[in-house]
């Protein structure tokens, strides 16, 4: 899939209409014509709903469990990216454009990878495969860790204090110089990922089955996400990187240090996206240079709809976006899909933009 020659002015201009919808926000819905457009955004919702539960009753049960078990997985997938996005943003409010193609730099560096690790499809399976798994994993997540580290060392941290507008152009500019490289490592074709998954199905009642591999990476996803909360909560770092969060001074003024903390944040940001790359190649047996455009997009919706620098709301977001997408593709045309992901985001920003679990902080 070719660059967009348009790619730099995508975001940009993405930039400037977020701008344009909150200023739109705050003066029409703020009027006296709010209460009609808050009921003909509740209208669209209601009939986007209706017709959605019409198409599920007539597919019937099974069709449906398996639609929502594909929808889980890929969003799971989702949700790990835009953990990586909403970390980077509620520590420095920086929207990390390059943080997708980390994403996918993960899956080309552990596909790399798996011949040093005896890793070769058909020749390995079963339990034989459990350990260099376990390592491609590991190393995997922490190159993506360093190379995020290394991006914000050089990129981010000189125009820290900088206009808003600059450090987002520079993100911009990662994102392309990223895809660039695997661009040139491996072309523009999609690449053949090995399969080391099982392909049965599991049967959750009569006549409805999940794929055994979209309960596999449910698993590993949720894991994942549940040891970052803990992380987050528990440790001494984890609490470093909320105060930090919260303000900045006065956290340095207690002595943190605040670009080790926000290095930290880049570096788990990226190792939860590693792995989101191997759990994508794993899954859908497929990558190519330029996933992580379309991929962050739509990690970033699911963070913006979860409540941006919320980590419970981008995992929730995360797999909202999957099961809604799952859902269009599955009982609507596929060809609507994108568009109905962006909408949401449109109408979270009009109507809710602190996103479903986000609340309103004054301006650091």
């Amino acid at each position: 899939m070719p660059l967009p020659s348009s790619f730099s002015a995508v975001f940009v201009n993405n930039y400037a209409m977020a701008a344009l919808v909150e200023r739109l926000r705050t003066s029409v819905v703020a009027a006296p014509t709010a209460s009609v457009i808050n009921v003909v955004g509740a209208v669209v919702v209601v009939v986007v709903a209706v017709a959605a539960a019409q198409r599920i009753y007539q597919g019937g049960p099974a069709y449906f469990i398996q639609t929502m078990g594909f929808g889980l997985a890929q969003g799971s997938i989702f949700a790990l990216v835009a953990l990586g996005y909403t970390m980077v943003y509620g520590i420095i409010e920086l929207i990390n454009f390059a943080h997708g193609d980390v994403f996918t730099l993960g899956a080309f560096f552990s596909l790399a990878l798996m011949p040093a690790f005896g890793m070769v499809e058909g020749k390995i399976s079963g339990p034989a495969l459990i350990l260099p798994l376990l390592g491609l994993f590991v190393i995997t997540m922490l190159f993506c860790g360093v190379v995020n580290v290394i991006i914000e060392r050089v990129a981010y941290r000189p125009l820290r204090h900088a206009p808003r507008l600059a450090p987002l152009i520079t993100a911009i500019g990662m994102s392309a110089l990223l895809e660039g490289i695997m661009f040139v490592w491996k072309g523009p074709f999609n690449l053949r990922y090995p399969d080391f998954l099982p392909e049965t199905q599991v049967t959750v009642f009569p006549g409805a089955t999940v794929a055994a591999k979209a309960l596999m990476v449910m698993g590993v996803a949720v894991v994942l996400m549940v040891a970052l909360t803990l992380f987050i909560g528990r440790s001494k770092l984890g609490k470093a990187m909320r105060a930090t969060a919260q303000d900045s001074d006065a956290a340095q003024l207690m002595g943190i240090d605040i670009n080790r903390t926000i290095s930290a944040t880049f570096f788990i940001g990226a190792v939860l996206a590693g792995a989101g790359g191997i759990i994508y190649g794993l899954y859908y047996n497929s990558v190519a240079a330029f996933d992580g455009f379309q991929y962050g997009l739509i990690a970033f919706t699911a963070a913006v709809f979860g409540g941006i620098g919320n980590i419970p709301g981008a995992a929730l977001g995360g797999v909202l976006i999957g099961i809604i997408a799952a859902i269009s593709d599955g009982y609507f045309n596929p060809a609507w899909t994108q568009v109905l992901i962006f909408s949401i985001l449109i109408f979270v920003l009009v109507f809710r933009p602190t996103g479903l679990l986000g609340m309103r902080v004054p301006e650091k």
